[in-house]
């Protein structure tokens, strides 16, 4: 399907803007860990607030699952388009290629980073804690976790795809498909897309529940709510994308969504504790149960209002969410040892809270976007990570990011 035949390139504007919006919040989430009033982060400041805490809960709830709803569309378009062979290729070169060449150099940068800050607090070589020994289970993939989880989910969608096309000659299953799609829009698609989440959760062993979906950061293997949670995502965007007519219908939801998404969102932030978190698993039954279903509905909910939001109100082509949206790939995969430098560099200033994360987040994008503009966009990495390189002077509309 070619976006003319579908009527919607303005709103895969919005899906795009959106797409760049959930990795550069990345960096405000990031950001905001060092204020916990209990500290969970190698750096802690020292002012701490539950509205840092608040701040970080309402962007973790929606985030990836927007991600990879995004990214699931997407990716069936390209399948579309370029082919099995095509698609592997550039998923290759765009996805498993970076992951590859960057996890290395930025590992390195985080272990810098704590060992200045280890240095700073009075800490020695004795203090270190051992050295732990990894292997396939406990890689650290660090905050490029997403990259491995993107290709985990190409693969399950050229699998899963390759005998539905054999079968599926006549297209009778292809209508069902749809139509079952179509059936997910409204405010009762969140109930049912959020029940095996819910369930993956509450089966989830030493389950922190103010974390909602657990980081699949460590290790080859993603932990089962992360696949169930971010996998559904992925597989119904994928399904979307047979239906972009319903991307209207979406949008028109968009009241029902958010009010779901606010209700929901705060019956599990009250269940995990309120927002002063909790840093134990849930071991009550009944409450472990309330707040699974809570998370579940939450989740979808809130990823169903962001991607309604952003066709409703960021659907036309803009220079500078355009902009942001190829910068936001390259950003996200260099922010996070920024963002602890600047954490470090911050955490003994006589400042509120507020004004030290703004400083943390706006030094972070202004050193990001100057590299993304000095060195990737307009050189053979633009090419590389973005899809083209941009001539000097010379604006490319619709460059890649990684979900694309």
């Amino acid at each position: 399907m070619s976006m003319s035949e579908t009527g919607s390139s303005e709103r895969l504007h919005g899906l795009d803007a959106l797409r760049g919006a959930a990795l550069l919040l990345g960096v405000v989430l990031h950001g905001s860990m060092s204020f916990f009033p209990t500290q969970i982060w190698i750096v802690g400041d020292d002012q701490r607030s539950v509205w840092a805490s608040g701040l970080f809960f309402v962007i973790h709830l929606f985030r990836m699952t927007t991600f990879f709803l995004i990214a699931g569309l997407f990716a069936h378009m390209m399948l579309g388009r370029a082919g099995v062979w095509g698609f592997v290729k550039n998923r290759l070169v765009r996805i498993a290629a970076p992951l590859a060449v960057f996890w290395g150099p930025v590992l390195t940068a985080i272990v810098v980073v704590l060992i200045w800050n280890a240095g700073l607090q009075g800490m020695t070589a004795a203090d270190a804690p051992p050295t732990p020994e990894y292997d396939w289970t406990n890689i650290p993939l660090t905050h490029l976790w997403f990259l491995w989880v993107l290709l985990i989910f190409y693969v399950a969608l050229l699998v899963l795809r390759a005998p539905f096309v054999l079968l599926d000659r006549t297209g009778a299953w292809g209508r069902v498909i749809n139509r079952m799609t179509a059936g997910l829009i409204g405010p009762w698609g969140p109930f049912v897309l959020g029940a095996p989440l819910a369930l993956a959760l509450w089966f989830q062993p030493n389950w922190i529940a103010f974390f909602g979906v657990p980081t699949p950061d460590a290790g080859l293997i993603p932990n089962t709510p992360a696949l169930v949670g971010f996998g559904l995502a992925f597989g119904f965007g994928a399904l979307l994308d047979r239906r972009r007519d319903l991307l209207a219908r979406i949008q028109a939801w968009w009241p029902a969504y958010l009010g779901l998404a606010i209700g929901a969102g705060a019956t599990a932030l009250m269940l995990a504790g309120g927002p002063d978190p909790r840093l134990i698993p849930l071991t009550d039954p009944t409450t472990k149960a309330m707040a699974a279903a809570a998370f579940g509905v939450a989740t979808y909910a809130s990823a169903f209002a962001a991607m309604a939001l952003a066709l409703r109100f960021f659907g036309g082509h803009s220079r500078t969410p355009r902009y942001l949206a190829d910068a936001s790939y390259w950003i996200y995969i260099v922010h996070l040892p920024l963002v602890m430098a600047a954490q470090v560099l911050v955490q003994d200033w006589a400042m509120a809270w507020p004004v030290k994360l703004g400083l943390v987040v706006g030094g972070v994008l202004a050193v990001s976007v100057a590299s993304y503009e000095l060195l990737i966009r307009h050189s053979f990495m633009g090419r590389w990570l973005n899809g083209r390189r941009v001539p000097w002077r010379k604006p490319v509309p619709n460059a890649f990011s990684p979900a694309e």
